[in-house]
């Protein structure tokens, strides 16, 4: 996922995506715990999705508080 992909999208569809990356979080948090997560490069990139979620969502309210 870039930014620019998300540049479009409204505050509830940023949110929606949030959710969904926490859940697919939540479930790679128990694969790995169990030994059956084989890519652990997953982990790296759906935190950095989840960073970009709050980042753009924090600049959209930014904006309309200006």
């Amino acid at each position: 996922m870039k930014a620019e992909e998300l540049k479009g999208k409204s505050a509830d569809e940023l949110k929606k995506m949030l959710l969904e990356k926490r859940k697919e979080q939540f479930n790679l948090r128990f694969q790995l715990s169990g030994g059956q997560l084989e890519n652990t490069s997953q982990m790296r990139k759906l935190r950095r999705d989840i960073a970009r979620l709050k980042t753009m969502m924090s600049q959209q309210a930014a904006s309309k508080a200006a």
